[in-house]
């Protein structure tokens, strides 16, 4: 019996709008390549991301559907003047990671956490540096992984 094609959650968080549709037209590219099918949804920011894939965790296990394989985030914080930019990177990844080890989904990080919007743009490029792509593939790997635990 063939396995289905992995169905993925996108969140992302479009702050930096030409980064946010970089990252994203790398992961459209990468899972279409895949075989693989998505939606995308959209949040304020980067410190929402766990947070609604949480909500989407929540209505799989409240409904049995709609069924996502994995979940990617993806989204972009610049490091500015105030602390501001190590608390959201620090809690935006951590809480991406508790969801992953709480309850054994595969989430990509997808977040860009830079310097300056040149360091952003350069990872969002359509090139083999863009981080949408590694978030894609990690997903899918995650993925198999879990099909061949029998999750």
């Amino acid at each position: 019996m063939a396995e289905t094609a992995p169905h993925i959650l996108v969140v992302e968080a479009p702050y930096y709008r030409e980064i946010a549709a970089g990252q994203l037209a790398g992961v459209k590219r990468t899972l279409d390549a895949a075989g693989a099918t998505h939606e995308v949804v959209q949040v304020a920011g980067a410190f929402e991301l766990p947070g609604a894939i949480r909500l989407a965790i929540g209505a799989m296990a409240r409904s049995g559907g709609p069924r996502w394989d994995g979940f990617i985030a993806l989204g972009c914080v610049v490091r500015g003047e105030t602390d501001h930019y190590d608390h959201i990177c620090r809690e935006t990844a951590r809480g991406l990671m508790d969801l992953s080890v709480q309850f054994g989904a595969a989430v990509a990080f997808g977040v860009l956490t830079v310097h300056d919007e040149a360091q952003a743009l350069a990872r969002a490029q359509a090139d083999e540096l863009n981080k949408g792509v590694e978030a894609a593939n990690a997903v899918l790997v995650q993925v198999a992984l879990a099909r061949r635990f029998g999750q």
